[in-house]
């Protein structure tokens, strides 16, 4: 499951382009000025965003123009009306991904953000770390501060969907498809991710002054720096 922000003023695009990617099996979020976009860019992150260029207030390419000068890599669809090639150059100049010119076809919306997804997952740093916290994905090997901890596969699956969301919530609807998907099982799986994560929290955080892995009751659970 994708976490995809959606800046565009209109209700009626707004609410189908929602709709579309949430039956894709994606999490949406809307924001329907370019101010509420930047705020909500500002303080979550986001695997991709689907950006109108015509916005009231800031525009949807000054916007785009602000997350590239920040270093900011979220990968982003522009949605707009404007179909002359010196708009779509202007825009992939800016740090456009895509590009898709209204009307358009819901189908092709999800497969242009499919794309985007799949791109963005090829370009996973293959050694996240969160504080002092590190992965080596490729070896499938946790340290902190410098000491290995032991995971188990599952535990280090989980742990791995953490840190490709840090400092975001992670629920278990999000945990289960990223880790358990259409595996056997005889016990709830609610059950089963809490117990996987008592076992990566008494591993990760025990005995450390700064805690970084948290629940975030009644909604799933975190793993940032703070």
């Amino acid at each position: 499951m994708a976490s995809i922000l959606i800046v565009e003023d209109d209700p009626k695009t707004a609410a189908a382009i929602a709709e579309g990617l949430r039956r894709d099996g994606h999490e949406t979020h809307l924001a329907t000025t370019g101010s509420d976009g930047d705020t909500l860019l500002s303080q979550s992150r986001f695997d991709a965003l689907v950006l109108d260029w015509m916005l009231p207030g800031l525009s949807g390419i000054d916007l785009l123009s602000r997350l590239r000068e920040v270093a900011n890599r979220t990968p982003v669809l522009i949605l707009t009306a404007r179909d002359g090639v010196e708009d779509r150059v202007l825009g992939l100049d800016r740090g456009a991904d895509d590009y898709l010119v209204k009307p358009f076809a819901l189908a092709e919306l999800s497969a242009r953000v499919r794309a985007l997804l799949r791109r963005a997952e090829t370009q996973e740093p293959t050694q996240p770390q969160v504080a002092d916290l590190t992965l080596d994905v490729q070896r499938r090997i946790a340290h902190r501060a410098g000491a290995e901890i032991l995971l188990t596969p599952r535990e280090f699956d989980v742990l791995h969907c953490l840190m490709r969301h840090q400092g975001r919530v992670v629920t278990r609807a999000m945990l289960a498809d990223a880790v358990w998907r259409d595996v056997p099982r005889a016990t709830p799986l609610d059950n089963v991710i809490d117990v996987h994560l008592a076992h990566l929290r008494r591993k990760i955080d025990d005995g450390q002054s700064v805690k970084l892995l948290r629940t975030i009751r009644g909604v799933g659970f975190s793993l940032c720096a703070p």
